[in-house]
């Protein structure tokens, strides 16, 4: 098999995944996967996918995360890998998409306008 990349976006992150055969390693930024999300609970969202469809100790996954917080770039993550896993597996996609795994996120931060403390805060109108 050769390798397999794919794009997962979230917020303002961005993960960039290439997948190859192996022992279920997953290094972020040359970093293993333990040491970039410490939180059990990020591993487990990352994760998400190769569980489902029982392949976790099957496939290498090299990833190049970038821009945004660590719970977007863990979501960003998890899609990109769910992307990949359906260009190796096409048959595996109805799994993935009935968890929610294929779906991307669109929801981006509002920008802040001219006059206003915030996106959608005003502030405090006096008449005198």
């Amino acid at each position: 098999m050769e390798v397999v990349n794919a794009l997962g976006r979230r917020k303002a992150a961005v993960a960039r995944v290439f997948v190859s055969e192996g022992q279920g390693k997953i290094t972020i930024n040359k970093r293993d996967l333990e040491v970039y999300f410490p939180s059990s609970i990020l591993q487990y969202i990352v994760k998400q996918p190769l569980n489902k469809l029982g392949v976790a100790d099957k496939y290498d996954i090299r990833v190049n995360l970038d821009g945004g917080g660590y719970k977007g770039q863990a979501e960003a993550l998890r899609l990109a890998i769910a992307r990949a896993l359906v260009k190796i597996n096409p048959e595996d996609k109805p799994t993935l998409k009935a968890e929610g795994f294929m779906t991307r996120d669109a929801r981006e931060v509002e920008r802040k306008k001219p006059g206003q403390p915030k996106a959608r805060k005003h502030f405090q109108f006096s008449k005198r």
